[in-house]
């Protein structure tokens, strides 16, 4: 079974909290779709408010993250031979674990890190971005809201589609789990630049960088540690 699956949450620390779950479960000819928004007790930004769109008063009365039955029906599948395929898998597997007792036993798929590895010459890897850049909106089949769970597990499903063109399910298995070798910056002061350049004439940065930046992205760490 594959499963697309994609939360909103409160923000990106793991102190917050998922506000929307959604997956679409690929089992031989049988699809399964299943979304839910949750209540874990966190209010919700009006920051947050404007990335997902999702208010305290949407969330008011709904089940907790547990209780839902999107929850469940991952939890009922959290089997060796299931692989949720998601765009920055590792985001959203760290939410369900600090959010709940789920501890995912099967197979990864990261289709952020299996198009950076694919496809290093693109200029961004946002969800939003390769659909576009790939033209994946010419197969949708349903209206597609950005930052909305369901529509990203969509879009997800169209970009899975798409590398399976590049690599076979096993290599991107592989590729999901292996670091990333950046060569630009995608954002700061040196957004566009290449690392490389910037560990010449600027190694103090980088140098603060990895040791300052405890959240930093753990490709681009790896990226800055080869380069220095």
């Amino acid at each position: 079974m594959l499963i697309f699956l994609d939360t909103e949450t409160t923000g990106v620390e793991k102190s917050d909290k998922i506000l929307s779950i959604a997956l679409i479960a690929v089992d031989g000819d049988e699809v399964i779709i299943k979304s839910d928004l949750v209540n874990e007790g966190k209010k919700i930004s009006p920051k947050a408010s404007s990335i997902n769109h999702i208010t305290n008063e949407m969330i008011k009365g709904k089940p907790a993250l547990e209780e839902c039955e999107t929850f469940k029906f991952l939890e009922l599948n959290n089997l060796y031979d299931t692989t949720i395929i998601s765009h920055n898998v590792n985001f959203d597997l760290g939410m369900l674990s600090s959010n709940s007792s789920l501890s995912w036993q099967g197979k990864i798929i990261d289709t952020l890190r299996c198009s950076k590895h694919l496809m290093p010459e693109s200029e961004e890897f946002s969800l939003q971005y390769l659909r576009y850049e790939l033209k994946l909106y010419k197969h949708e089949s349903e209206k597609i809201t950005p930052h909305e769970a369901l529509s990203d597990s969509r879009v997800t499903k169209l970009l899975y589609e798409s590398l399976l063109e590049l690599a076979p399910k096993e290599q991107l298995e592989e590729l999901s789990t292996k670091n990333v070798l950046m060569q630009k910056f995608e954002f700061g002061k040196y957004s566009g630049r290449y690392i490389e350049e910037i560990s010449i004439i600027d190694r103090g940065y980088l140098e603060w960088m990895v040791s300052n930046i405890m959240d930093l992205d753990e490709d681009l760490r790896y990226s800055i540690e080869y380069y220095l």
